[in-house]
């Protein structure tokens, strides 16, 4: 059936008013905008690692006279070099150690007290969570460096990577919170199943909800070993009497200068190269969970 269609009628002042848009107009005109902004986004984040990426591969007099995008000449020597200078296999090794600590550490206590705050009633809970929220907006930063640091010099931890993989893992709010959302998802009738069957609250934890937390310790563990990877004033603090066990981030920054005070910027920019690939590792192994989360959200 073919639809009428009606003449415009003037407004009150006698003109006519423009015509909106039809659906279908509307609808392709959003899409445009929407892939625009995400054409613009894509630029703007993907832009950085392509200078980084191709700097890598210039000379350092390229480096420093600027000139066009992409090289003259490719330098793959510069990533030789750059592990060589770097020390890279040792100070991977520590970053490794300290990032894979850290996220096994950051999961297990934030789970726990997520999973205790999620389950039982006790006294100074809302303070405690309060707390936690309170850490997450607070920017303290080098205020509790020292203090940071004379809790490790009393502890004979302060030559050692573990004062900083301790004081890495105390900073779990983010993660906790994270979990507690996991949790809520969780049924409570699993518990008293389980509980009903004569099991402890301890090991309910591990043997039954863990196991179900799989996709959400995925990718809070992503997080907390991003996080762990990336830190740099806690290790240089904490490595500056002890240069061999620097992680890679502060290696990095020693690359900037050579042995005749010459700025080495490409060599910088190659080893941050090499520093990328254990992350893209580590997001391969989580990308499951990923996929997890996010299906079971549109399932839900």
């Amino acid at each position: 059936m073919n639809e009428q269609v009606l003449p415009q009628q003037p407004d009150a002042r006698g003109e006519i008013a423009a015509r909106p848009p039809s659906g279908r107009a509307g609808r392709m005109m959003g899409r445009a905008v929407m892939w625009l902004f995400l054409l613009i986004t894509a630029i703007l984040t993907l832009f950085p690692l392509f200078m980084t990426l191709f700097g890598s591969l210039k000379t350092g007099a390229e480096m420093m006279t600027g000139g066009s995008l992409l090289p003259a000449k490719l330098q793959f020597v510069n990533y030789a070099e750059a592990w060589k200078q770097a020390h890279f296999a040792r100070y991977t090794w520590n970053s490794v150690l300290v990032s894979i600590m850290v996220t096994v550490g950051t999961l297990l206590v934030a789970a726990m007290a997520a999973y205790v705050v999620e389950r039982r009633h006790f006294p100074g809970k809302s303070l405690y969570v309060t707390t936690q929220a309170s850490m997450m907006f607070i920017s303290v930063g080098a205020i509790v460096l020292r203090p940071q640091f004379d809790l490790m010099v009393a502890l004979n931890l302060n030559t050692t990577l573990w004062g900083v993989i301790l004081i890495l893992i105390s900073a779990h709010s983010s993660t906790f919170f994270m979990l507690l959302g996991f949790f809520k998802a969780i049924p409570r009738e699993l518990d008293e199943a389980a509980m009903v069957d004569g099991s402890g609250f301890v090991r309910t934890f591990f043997r039954i909800i863990l196991p179900l937390l799989t996709p959400g310790l995925g990718v809070a563990g992503l997080f907390a070993f991003r996080h762990a990877w990336n830190e740099y004033i806690l290790p240089l603090v904490f490595t500056m009497t002890n240069p061999q066990l620097q992680t890679l981030t502060v290696g990095l920054a020693n690359l900037r200068y050579g042995s005749s005070a010459a700025m080495q910027i490409h060599l910088m920019m190659a080893g941050a190269c090499l520093s990328i690939l254990p992350m893209l590792l580590a997001y391969i192994v989580a990308n499951k969970s990923f996929i997890q989360v996010t299906a079971g959200s549109v399932k839900g």
